[in-house]
């Protein structure tokens, strides 16, 4: 019975042993996993890469029990799984694996890679974080469409510049020598990328010719520089002339040369120069070579009219000069100074004395006047009839008057 009684108190210590020690296992598991739970979480962030270039997906935590790290692609394929390579794929390289730390590289990125990827810490339960990688498309060197050479005076054009492969839609700007014009944008899209057309209405004239005409794309994958096609208008359109001559006013035995200017496309040459309306005379004296009349020394046997004609294909346009040579004998010579001050002068004196005389002659009429008016109210008896005697008077005004040189 002793026995018996042992053997039940030995088997209840132990029972009691192997509880405590459950209980404390079970308690500090408890702890850890409260604490994992509150420290253990994968840290990620969103990536944004141009086409052809390398993404870095880095994968952290900030503490770690040796718990392994995991990155998956957007199609739930594992890429690593801590320091081991899952997908065979070369673009794919492990960067850096520690127990806080899994990043890897993705290099010669294609918008096929873009999307979400996914790191996974291995607790119990396995905690997630994701990332998105963004790829940005790069548009393709411009293309101008609609152009011919050469574009004839007057006609109507449209150029179209387009671009594809740019992700967001890229930017298309047309540009004039510089100056920045507006034409019609149009944007369709084309899978992940998208094709951008921008067109530009012409009504072309000779002044367009040789105007550089750009098409510029600007989008957030070329940071640096931006995407450029140029074209130079060629326009075809009939000559004009002119004439340049190098005296104002020419003179016998003077040096003269007349140069005919001719703007046109195709360029008019040669040039025809002709003289009233036939062949230039004495070639002797007055020499052609190519635009340009030239007169060694000038006499009157040169006057006329000199006519310069060019023509290309599409008409024939004409200038005229006439030339006019003078006598430099026969020309005014400067004026005398001194002549011209005594014309003045005397001119000055005579208005003097005119009015001198004007106003003595003035002065005396006015007394005799008076004079005469004065003796018919001497004669009178009265006021009233030396009125009446200065009215009648008047009637013998003329015979009256004193008359003074």
């Amino acid at each position: 019975m002793m026995v018996k009684q042992h053997m039940l108190f030995t088997l209840y210590s132990i029972c009691g042993i192997v509880l405590k020690d459950i209980l404390a296992v079970s308690v500090a598991a408890t702890k850890n996993k409260v604490r994992g739970a509150q420290v253990q979480f994968p840290i990620v962030q969103n990536m944004t890469v141009t086409e052809g270039g390398i993404a870095n997906l880095t994968c952290r935590v900030e503490h770690n029990d040796n718990t392994s790290l995991q990155w998956s692609n957007p199609a739930q394929q594992t890429l690593f799984f801590g320091d081991k390579k899952a997908l065979r794929d070369n673009r794919i390289e492990l960067v850096r694996a520690t127990s806080q730390e899994l990043t890897i590289s993705i290099s010669e990125v294609t918008l096929a890679d873009e999307g979400m990827y996914t790191c996974s810490l291995f607790t119990m339960p396995v905690k997630t974080a994701k990332a998105f990688l963004t790829v940005l498309g790069v548009p393709k060197k411009p293309e101008i469409n609609g152009l011919t050479k050469p574009v004839m005076e007057g006609d109507q054009i449209t150029l179209t510049c387009v671009t594809s492969g740019s992700k967001p839609a890229a930017d298309v700007r047309w540009f004039k020598n510089e100056k920045e014009v507006k034409g019609a944008k149009e944007v369709n899209a084309s899978g992940k990328t998208f094709t951008v057309k921008s067109s530009l209405q012409l009504q072309v004239n000779r002044h367009d010719d040789g105007v550089a005409y750009t098409c510029r794309v600007d989008h957030v994958a070329l940071t640096a520089t931006h995407e450029e096609t140029t074209q130079v208008l060629e326009v075809h359109y009939a000559p004009y002339v002119e004439i340049k001559h190098s005296l104002p006013a020419p003179l016998e035995g003077q040096y003269l040369k007349l140069e005919c200017v001719p703007h046109g496309n195709p360029s008019p040459d040669p040039v025809l120069w002709t003289k009233d309306g036939g062949e230039l005379p004495d070639l002797d004296r007055v020499i052609v070579e190519g635009r340009e009349l030239t007169f060694m020394a000038l006499n009157k046997t040169d006057n006329g009219t000199y006519r310069c004609e060019a023509t290309n294909h599409l008409g024939t346009s004409h200038a005229e000069y006439k030339l006019v040579v003078k006598d430099p004998n026969a020309l005014p010579g400067p004026p005398d100074h001194a002549l011209i001050g005594g014309i003045v002068a005397v001119v000055v004196f005579a208005t003097l004395c005119l009015i001198i005389v004007l106003g003595r002659y003035l002065a005396r009429h006015k007394g005799t006047y008076l004079t005469n008016e004065a003796k018919g109210a001497d004669d009178a008896p009265d006021a009233d009839t030396a009125i009446i005697n200065a009215d009648g008077n008047h009637a013998h005004a003329e015979e009256k008057k004193e008359y003074f040189i």
